[in-house]
């Protein structure tokens, strides 16, 4: 695994394909880690695509530099951790691919650095404009129960006791069951461990709904960016399983008025809330088929 040193962060990453391929940032989601792109990587890299995939503030064994750093898990935070890893790879242009948190991080970027992005592929999670979070109804209320038992302090509590607990739940019920086996769950929630991933996951959820959460101000300027724009200029695909039970296809419908630059979405059967796991060769193919209409394979950084 590669290490990288940003302003806040030592990024541990996996890379791979053609030195010269197009820069495809892959960003994985919470719970998860860069692991869930192993099969994805594979199939782009074949394909000419150079692939950086790293683990995201929080997820060992990315660390913080500094123990005074606040623990903030914004999106904009996330972003911004992005953007300084590119930079230190000297890519000026890329692609980016997104699952659950790292859709989210996908669309911002798109917001904030359009000039940079070529393309976005969005796995399971549908565009926020402008950044706004509203309490959803309450069948989508529901689902996000572990956002509301984050905001409880003895919610909080547990999480920080059995971090890889709480995401099992998470991984036992968003996707049809049998999807992964005890074996990877066990390697990927070795990420799970560092009490940094706790904190930026409480931050994360608790800060959209509660006030007082900590905050970094480095960030407000981005913040601010972000909430001055609705509509993204970048060529979008959105992959969406019919059958994931945290962000059901509802939630992800009728977004086609906020892209510009094309915007695509792709439904899959029986697949849940972890697409490029549960069914890696359909969302393979169709990212490949999306950079290659929007903008091949070669690099747009040389």
């Amino acid at each position: 695994m590669n290490r990288v040193r940003t302003s806040l962060l030592e990024i541990a990453y996996e890379e791979g394909g053609p030195p010269d391929g197009l820069p495809v940032i892959l960003l994985h989601g919470w719970p998860d880690t860069l692991r869930g792109w192993n099969k994805v990587s594979r199939i782009l890299q074949a394909e000419g695509c150079r692939t950086i995939a790293p683990c995201l503030r929080g997820c060992a064994p990315t660390e913080f530099l500094s123990e005074n750093t606040p623990r903030v898990g914004s999106g904009v935070a996330l972003a911004h951790d992005a953007v300084e890893l590119v930079d230190e790879l000297k890519l000026q242009a890329f692609a980016v691919v997104g699952h659950d948190w790292g859709a989210r991080v996908a669309y911002i970027l798109s917001a904030l650095f359009p000039e940079r992005i070529a393309a976005i592929a969005a796995l399971s999670i549908g565009y926020q404009p402008r950044g706004v979070f509203n309490v959803p109804s309450f069948a989508q209320s529901r689902r996000f129960w572990y956002q509301w038992f984050l905001c409880t302090d003895g919610g909080a509590e547990k999480v920080r006791n059995d971090p890889a607990g709480f995401a099992r739940i998470q991984w036992d019920t968003w996707s049809p069951h049998g999807w992964f086996d005890e074996a990877e769950f066990a390697e990927t929630a070795v990420s799970f461990t560092s009490a940094d991933w706790a904190a930026i996951t409480l931050n994360a959820y608790r800060s959209r709904w509660r006030q007082g959460e900590a905050s970094d101000p480095r960030y407000a300027h981005l913040q601010r960016r972000l909430g001055e724009v609705e509509f993204l200029s970048t060529p979008t695909l959105m992959i969406q399983g019919l059958s994931d039970c945290c962000d059901p296809p509802e939630e992800s419908e009728g977004q086609e008025k906020y892209f510009t630059g094309g915007y695509r979405r792709l439904t899959l059967e029986n697949v849940g809330h972890f697409p490029h796991r549960e069914a890696p060769e359909q969302v393979g193919k169709a990212i490949l088929d999306h950079l290659h209409r929007n903008v091949g394979t070669r690099s747009q950084s040389a």
